[in-house]
């Protein structure tokens, strides 16, 4: 009896042990692999953030984030926004312009977006939020407009001999079904909706750049403008580089000599990101945002 107690002792010290290996082995890759991801730190008092949103606009929680985490650091004195996306989502563009808004109101600090190859749809809605915005003369902008598209499978499930069945509480409350085609109802119920959001992005572009409504939707038929044309159209007010987006920030900020950027560090791959089932760090593209089919997007397709 006592050597078997011994021996158990014995299999629980080493599979604890090990156990207790295998932990301290990933937190070391962790630690290896894993960047926080907080901005850099600068004792300088001559600083300028430099924020970037690139590709589709799917969830404004990161960037408002770093944002307001500079708005805390007295030695930062502007901001910079590179944009480099063909917009996306209405109301992650809606949030990111009004945070934006929201930051030079409350911290008094100039911000200045640089417009990459595009700046379309929810890319320019919310380049509208700065004090300056700076685009190349070939960059890719305008396209103020709404869409929503989804498929329409009801010849597909005709031809497989299926049907789909569905019971509901209202007439719209299946609108935009993929299973059967779009009713003339739900087609003015949905155009309504794109109105409304369409009618948003106009206010906003017209309160923004200071031009009359009226004007701005003679702009905003959903065409893309050049940076030249946006220039010409008040949509735009310099052409420029980063660099003289940079030199701008700098002089309105009321920064003397060599300016020093300061930009979020990268998050990179974490081990504990899978093991504790985090998966959309990841793997980003897992995440769909809303489970929705249709999504209504200020988007440059």
């Amino acid at each position: 009896m006592t050597q078997k107690r011994s021996n158990l002792w014995l299999w629980i010290v080493v599979g604890g042990g090990s156990f207790l290996f295998f932990i301290l082995c990933l937190a070391a890759l962790a630690s290896m692999f894993t960047s926080s991801g907080s901005p850099q730190i600068s004792r300088s008092s001559n600083q300028i953030a430099s924020l970037e949103i690139k590709g589709n606009i799917s969830d404004s929680k990161e960037f408002i984030e770093e944002l307001k985490e500079y708005g805390k650091r007295p030695g930062v004195r502007s901001v910079v926004i590179r944009i480099d996306s063909p917009g996306g989502g209405v109301a992650a563009s809606q949030e990111i312009y009004e945070a934006i808004k929201k930051f030079r109101a409350e911290t008094k600090k100039k911000v200045v977006v640089s417009m990459a190859s595009t700046a379309a749809s929810g890319g320019y809605y919310v380049a509208c939020a700065a004090d300056r915005i700076f685009a190349n003369p070939g960059s890719i902008t305008g396209s103020i407009g709404v869409i929503a598209q989804w498929y329409d499978y009801s010849d597909l499930l005709r031809w497989a001999k299926m049907q789909s069945i569905v019971i509901k509480s209202g007439d719209l409350k299946d609108s935009g079904s993929g299973f059967r085609p779009m009713t003339d109802k739900e087609k003015i119920y949905f155009q309504s909706l794109i109105d409304d959001m369409y009618g948003q992005f106009v206010a906003a572009v017209s309160e923004s750049r200071e031009i009359p409504e009226e004007d701005i939707r003679l702009l905003a038929d959903g065409r893309v403008y050049t940076g030249r044309e946006a220039v010409e159209n008040r949509l735009v007010d310099e052409l420029g580089t980063f660099q003289d987006a940079v030199e701008t920030a700098a002089k309105m900020g009321g920064i003397t000599g060599e300016p020093k950027l300061l930009s979020p560090a990268k998050k990179r791959f974490s081990f504990f990101d899978i093991f504790l089932g985090n998966s959309e760090s990841v793997f980003p593209l897992a995440s769909g945002g809303s489970e929705s089919h249709i999504r209504f997007e200020y988007l440059w397709r």
